[in-house]
């Protein structure tokens, strides 16, 4: 648990598996949208090349409004860690991840238990199923969108997260079920948080069609994912928070100290 954010008593279990399912997307990637995504390649393989998690990459590398960079090997995010081999497993270690952070609900974690590496710290941060009243506004991806903001629970999840990349001496990696949606708005946050460009931002969240491997479903809100989606999201801060700097404060109660400790972790 991380020291220095507070986090509320043990949230209520759901039995309910959500939309961001662990079903692969297309064979070899499939065509992004116009959204910039070569402006995300400041490093161009961020890739950690696990066998058993193919959306598992690296979130530094971009540059910020100020001029500096987001360092590299600080914060990964990953689909499902339940087909990692030994070597990916070795491969974590070895790039010194310290705590794992999983965003899925307890239906996920048990049909697909996390493989964590060794010496590392397991967290539980349920984005969505700690409020079963949010299950019939997840029937399509912009109500999804919409509730990674707008639920207070979810808003917890995102802060602990935060917390623990902040709190954490060594890597942090952060994952759902295909590493695309709760894990998409948690790296959104992160680099806007950072002054990341929006354009980096939204080419980073598309990466996800290029890596996510394997057979097409035919399933749009499995088989990648939709810039719109995103766009839902900031959307619904506007609405709700009337900029990203209030959601920040008022929604995700983070402090300025909060996010200096951030910025001294993870800038150059």
């Amino acid at each position: 648990m991380p020291n220095g954010f507070a986090r509320p008593a043990a949230t209520v279990a759901c039995a309910f598996l959500i939309a961001c399912a662990p079903v692969p997307a297309f064979a070899g990637g499939i065509p992004t949208t116009d959204q910039g995504v070569a402006a995300a390649q400041v490093v161009v393989d961020r890739s950690l090349h696990l066998e058993g998690a193919s959306n598992a990459r690296d979130v530094g590398g971009y540059r910020t409004s100020d001029g500096r960079t987001v360092r590299m090997g600080q914060v990964f995010r990953t689909n499902a860690l339940d087909k990692l081999t030994p070597s990916d497993l070795a491969v974590l270690h070895q790039r010194g991840v310290a705590s794992v952070d999983d965003f899925r609900t307890v239906v996920e974690r048990a049909m697909s238990p996390d493989r964590i590496p060794e010496g590392a710290r397991s967290n539980w941060f349920d984005v969505i199923g700690t409020n079963p009243a949010n299950f019939p506004a997840l029937a399509d991806m912009p109500s999804m969108y919409t509730v990674m903001v707008s639920d207070p629970g979810a808003s917890r999840a995102f802060h602990d997260a935060l917390a623990s990349i902040a709190d954490t001496d060594g890597a942090v990696l952060y994952h759902c079920s295909a590493g695309k949606d709760r894990t998409g708005w948690m790296t959104a946050v992160l680099l806007t948080l950072l002054g990341v460009s929006r354009e980096d931002v939204n080419a980073d969240y598309m990466l996800s069609n290029q890596y996510l491997t394997g057979p097409r479903t035919g399933i749009a809100f499995v088989d990648g994912v939709e810039q719109s989606w995103l766009d839902t999201s900031f959307a619904t801060v506007e609405r709700i928070y009337g900029s990203f700097d209030n959601y920040v404060r008022d929604g995700l109660q983070l402090s300025q100290d909060d996010i200096a400790r951030l910025e001294d972790k993870l800038l150059a």
